[in-house]
């Protein structure tokens, strides 16, 4: 059986240029993906939150179990801000 998902790639906002976030509909799993970098330890945060990161302490991926009991998943948006400008 195939797994669903659905994928939202975000842009310009991280130094690899991509981000993305990858909702599993069959297990109710979220997985945030902010980089390529290989991971080297994992944290639990709870039992339904996983964070890893690379060998310099950054985040890789953070992963939500059970996300619509966790999260808004249903109305999730993103906002990109410009720095203010400065007179």
């Amino acid at each position: 059986m195939e797994k669903q998902s659905t994928i939202l790639f975000l842009t310009g906002i991280l130094k690899t240029n991509i981000m993305k976030i990858t909702y599993f509909k069959d297990t109710e799993t979220l997985l945030v993906k902010f980089n390529n970098n290989e991971i080297t330890e994992t944290k639990d945060i709870n039992e339904n939150v996983l964070v890893e990161t690379d060998k310099n302490g950054n985040v890789v991926n953070i992963t939500i179990e059970h996300a619509k009991k966790q999260t808004e998943i249903t109305s999730f948006s993103f906002n990109q801000v410009e720095s203010p400008m400065t007179i």
